[in-house]
């Protein structure tokens, strides 16, 4: 065994743990004084998420992604019951090659190795410059009157929401927020909860249409209300539509057109 004199680490009197714990505190602090104020936050790292992600960052915009477990790609990882494959279509074959995936055609389908495809979704977005927060836990929106506007939200780290402790968030001013949180579509129902005045109702998607699913959760993608806009399938959960299973042509086309949505809004503000 190796035994290293006591300091050996250590630079300018401090410990080397003093110094592990304050480059963390004040870089990760640093980082979420900056989120206090950005372009869009997208609520929820899986697939329409990220992929907006990416196309947002890269046209310039200050893209935030907070997502309430310790890792992204939503319902990507589990491919089909377990099964190590997930599939698209062909109308996603542009954004396949957009962000890098290999795929392989079978039955006019793309077939996918999840791992890959949640793998390179994230590293696109974060290196079109979107930064991706895991494990904080959107519990609140910020809004304003006359007229209705969704500015924002409030956030608390998931492990207290997991605890069941009352502790106040923290807020997180945006001009856009992306509900992409999936079939709980959450940020839309605290919509529905707490702003009767918004008109909002999530009846929740229906049972599996896949072909019918994946094409009108693109074309209802967009624009719920001032601020704030649905993606995936919180699109579907909002409008009723059929849920679609492990094929993700929605998904991306769905995350992609909402950002072409949100560029297009805010370059009229």
């Amino acid at each position: 065994m190796i035994f290293l004199e006591q300091g050996a680490f250590e630079m300018s009197g401090e410990p080397f743990e003093t110094r592990i714990t304050r480059v963390i505190v004040s870089t990760a602090s640093k980082e979420l004084s900056s989120a206090a104020h950005s372009d869009v936050i997208i609520v929820g790292a899986g697939p329409s998420g990220l992929t907006a992600a990416k196309y947002l960052a890269e046209k310039g915009l200050k893209v935030y992604v907070f997502e309430r477990r310790l890792t992204f790609g939503g319902g990507i990882g589990g491919g089909g019951m377990l099964f190590p494959k997930i599939v698209a279509s062909k109308e996603a074959e542009d954004i396949l090659k957009d962000f890098n995936m290999k795929y392989r055609v079978v039955d006019d389908l793309l077939v996918v190795n999840p791992a890959e495809f949640m793998a390179k979704l994230a590293t696109k977005a974060i290196d079109a410059g979107a930064k991706i927060i895991n494990g904080i836990h959107v519990e609140d929106i910020i809004f304003r009157n006359d007229p209705l506007r969704i500015t924002g939200v409030a956030a608390i780290w998931s492990a207290i929401e997991l605890s069941s402790l009352h502790v106040d968030p923290l807020f997180f001013y945006s001009k856009a927020v992306v509900d992409a949180t999936g079939h709980d579509a959450y940020v839309l129902k605290v919509v529905e909860r707490k702003l009767p005045e918004s008109k909002i109702k999530v009846p929740g998607d229906k049972p599996v249409y896949s072909e019918v699913g994946d094409k009108v959760v693109v074309e209802r993608t967009g624009r719920i209300l001032p601020g704030l806009y649905a993606a995936g399938m919180a699109v579907a959960a909002f409008y009723g539509l059929p849920r679609m299973g492990p094929i993700f042509t929605g998904m991306i086309l769905s995350g992609k057109k909402v950002a072409e949505t949100i560029i297009n809004d805010l370059n009229k503000i």
